[in-house]
């Protein structure tokens, strides 16, 4: 009887074994692999729940990076109403050689922290090195770490918070100000229309069904990162926005299937697939430029792909054995 080892790494656990700096570098490497096809990710499987919830299970390996797993995201909306979370997760991380389960780490801030070092590595790639003002649409868990993550690679001094509920802005700008990271910045709760003038990042991390940035006020130089929208039927901002943007994707594939910010720009005959500037990974890669010009309007989308929740949960794995850290499950298995 063979016995091995099923290692649990909580949410704080994961914090810890990959602070911010380090998860941007890991979704860089992981964005350049998948770019230049070298890793595996299948269309995610929905599975229809009860009561109108679905759980989506999202596969994913990069072999460069020795990074083999499966992602499960159960959505229920009625989950409120019984004190749980409207979506759960949890990522199962696998041993590339044999496939072997190695362990499990808990989804919902694993998808919090890569989603929030993409943000930063597109910061990083295609905002002018002298950004220093953020436009914040969203007060939620992806705000917090699309915001920490952009302090890793600018030097901010002011953050504007747009959310559709105040209590819930000024319990975001509280946090926000109590945070290390984030120094002596000045952050405070702004209207769409305040938030954006002048701001050199704009960030949007909603669950808005309907544009959120009022466009006309988006200037020359501006950089923006879209993660809230992840439907075709869906968007942040217009598509008189798209149209005037250089855009980059984390996934071609991936944003034409379901980036509504593209694909009704599209439909509204505004904007192509073909206008796609770059992936992400490549400009990494160095394969596409970045920003080119210091007035140029730059977009991020992302949709989310599970190729950056095996790497940047294998790396979270492997930290944890070599310290000795998380849950340790023994599992027995004949053989």
């Amino acid at each position: 009887m063979a016995v091995r080892e099923l290692r649990l790494v909580s949410a704080a656990e994961l914090r810890r074994l990959v602070p911010m700096a380090d998860a941007i570098d890991l979704v860089r490497a992981a964005f350049v692999h998948l770019s230049r096809g070298e890793a595996r990710v299948p269309l995610r499987v929905p599975v229809p729940g009860e009561e109108g919830g679905v759980t989506l299970c999202m596969p994913a390996a990069v072999p460069p990076l020795r990074a083999l797993g499966v992602k499960v995201v159960s959505v229920y909306p009625a989950n409120p109403v019984r004190g749980l979370p409207t979506i759960t997760a949890v990522v199962l991380i696998q041993d590339p050689a044999t496939g072997a389960p190695l362990g499990l780490v808990e989804g919902a801030a694993l998808t919090a922290l890569r989603t929030g070092a993409a943000g930063g590595l597109a910061a990083q790639l295609l905002s002018r090195p002298d950004a220093h003002i953020v436009a914040l649409f969203g007060a939620g868990v992806q705000g917090r770490t699309q915001l920490e993550a952009v302090f890793t690679v600018r030097d901010i001094t002011q953050v504007r918070v747009v959310g559709r509920e105040p209590q819930r802005v000024e319990e975001f700008v509280r946090w926000a100000r109590s945070q290390s990271w984030a120094g002596g910045a000045t952050i405070l709760p702004a209207s769409p229309e305040l938030a954006v003038r002048g701001a050199d990042i704009v960030i949007t991390a909603t669950t808005s069904p309907t544009p959120v940035v009022p466009s006309a006020e988006v200037a020359p130089g501006t950089h923006l990162t879209l993660i809230g929208a992840f439907t075709p039927q869906t968007r942040e901002v217009d598509a008189d926005l798209v149209a005037r943007a250089t855009v980059v994707v984390d996934s071609r594939p991936g944003c034409l299937a379901e980036a509504g910010d593209l694909l009704l720009a599209i439909a509204e005959g505004r904007f192509s697939a073909e206008q796609i500037h770059a992936e992400i990974g490549e400009v990494a890669a160095g394969l596409r430029p970045g920003r080119r010009r210091p007035e140029e309007v730059t977009l991020f989308k992302s949709v989310g792909t599970a190729a950056l929740d095996v790497t940047v949960g294998a790396a979270a794995l492997q930290r944890a054995a070599a310290r000795g850290t998380g849950q340790v499950v023994r599992l027995a298995d004949a053989g």
